[in-house]
């Protein structure tokens, strides 16, 4: 079954502890009932902002570069990974297992 990926975004400069967007919040609950009631949502997770980003690239060496900030403006943004660990040491390991370049936010 083909999987699609909804991103809701944000301004780079929001910060929901300041001023909530109600009715934002209350389309994106809409939006979460309306797919958990036809089953087809896996999962929701939200993103830390863009300015949090750790971009990690592999070396000619098998090092990976870890540099602070976003590698790839979010237009040109490949696919999204999202894996189950709370270790920077653990989430680094999965960038060996290719040879391309990817972010953990």
């Amino acid at each position: 079954m083909t999987q699609y990926l909804v991103a809701i975004h944000h301004p780079d400069d929001y910060d929901p502890s300041v001023a909530e967007d109600e009715a934002m919040s209350r389309d994106i609950d809409a939006l979460n009932d309306e797919m958990k009631a036809a089953g087809v949502r896996v999962f929701v997770g939200g993103l830390r902002p863009a300015s949090s980003a750790k971009s990690l690239r592999m070396q000619p060496d098998g090092r990976v570069l870890i540099t602070e900030g976003p590698y790839l403006d979010h237009r040109t943004r490949h696919s999204f990974q999202p894996p189950e660990s709370s270790s920077l040491d653990v989430r680094r390991q999965n960038i060996y297992l290719c040879d391309l370049k990817g972010e953990m936010i």
